[in-house]
């Protein structure tokens, strides 16, 4: 990490960027997390649904549910075609 430039991981409790403070993942974390993971997509959604499992015990409940933040925080990264 360059000085002066924040990476995009969150801040707890609130589940936002440190970076740039939309609802975490943001875009950049996104990236940064499929390049770590490129070769191990199963590792990625165990780590994702770990922090899934943690920002529902730091988050209060939507009001629409679960389904949303699921997609937020691990069903983006799911297996697309033929992968």
């Amino acid at each position: 990490m360059s000085r002066g430039r924040r990476e995009h991981v969150p801040s707890r409790p609130t589940w936002r960027c440190r970076a740039c403070g939309i609802a975490w993942p943001c875009s950049a974390a996104k990236l940064r997390l499929l390049a770590a993971y490129r070769e191990a997509r199963s590792g990625l959604l165990f780590h994702l649904a770990l922090l899934w499992a943690e920002a529902e015990a730091d988050l209060p409940a939507p009001d629409g549910g679960n389904a949303d933040r699921y997609q937020r925080f691990v069903g983006w990264a799911r297996c697309r075609g033929g992968r």
